[in-house]
């Protein structure tokens, strides 16, 4: 009896587990599909697959008139501009708030392991105010600030400065936690600054990580300030939004194209910046 069921066991102990997992992943994810409404057939329709090779055969060739690509790189750059604009006010807010949300870089750690009152209210005031500015997508952002500010980049720039300070002051804590603690423990109890711990502690250990995702970042700032032309902040995003209401697919194909180089460009720059920090 034993032979038998020795014979007819699986060689592998965790395939029934596996089994399950994947029961009980189709079981969660075969209602949502049904509730998204999920039809991927209907790009098989033979009116929509001709309406497609219309509008794709229009991007050959690309547009690449002086005129236009003269607006092109002027889009660009403006695009680039807003980004950078827009990371930069958000790590003015993200850095303060992610030196008060850190605990590993809290003084009343040190010793007692316990943080007061005060510190624990501030704390948490903090991380829901880091939760509703990142709960609150960039696109939101620009459509209230466009209303505020009117139409141009400056409701570009304040929309990804909000967006960006709750994702960059969360994944910044979460970083510099999870990094080594000794250095920074024992500049604190030396009598460090929360500052000094993180920029001769903390900062050294996950720096590589740090920039990394800042870069990161950047390079998801670069796509939303894309997007977000499309309701009026400008960049690129503008441009392509008149292009496709004009229908003309060179002029699409071309800034597809300048999309396509700048996230090349800012994968780039971060493996450049991996490589000199490490």
């Amino acid at each position: 009896m034993t032979a038998i069921s020795s014979r007819t066991a699986h060689p592998d102990p965790a395939w029934h587990g596996r089994i399950a997992a994947i029961i009980l992943a189709l079981a969660v994810l075969w209602p949502m599909l049904v509730w998204s409404e999920f039809k991927p057939w209907l790009l098989l329709d033979e009116q929509g697959l001709k309406a497609t090779g219309r509008f794709l055969s229009a991007f050959v060739p690309p547009a690449h008139s002086t005129e236009f690509l003269s607006l092109v790189a002027s889009a660009t750059w403006e695009t680039i501009a807003i980004a950078t604009a827009g990371m930069a006010l958000a790590l003015l807010g993200a850095i303060p708030m992610t030196l008060i949300v850190t605990e590993r870089l809290s003084l009343s750690r040190i010793g007692t392991g316990r943080i007061g009152i005060a510190g624990t209210v501030v704390r948490q005031v903090v991380r829901w105010l880091l939760v509703l500015l990142r709960s609150v997508p960039e696109l939101v952002w620009a459509l209230l600030f466009v209303r505020v500010v009117g139409l141009g980049p400056t409701a570009g720039v304040l929309a990804i400065a909000l967006t960006y300070c709750g994702m960059l002051g969360k994944v910044y804590a979460e970083i510099l936690e999870s990094s080594d603690a000794h250095a920074s423990d024992t500049l604190l109890r030396n009598g460090s600054s929360r500052l000094g711990a993180l920029l001769y502690g903390a900062l050294p250990d996950a720096a590589s990580e740090l920039v990394s995702y800042t870069v990161y970042r950047w390079e998801c700032a670069i796509r939303g300030s894309v997007v977000m032309g499309f309701v009026g902040a400008g960049g690129l995003g503008q441009r392509m939004d008149e292009s496709m209401k004009m229908l003309d697919g060179g002029e699409v194909s071309t800034i597809l194209l300048v999309f396509v180089l700048l996230v090349a460009c800012a994968d780039g720059v971060s493996k450049l910046c991996r490589r000199r920090l490490a």
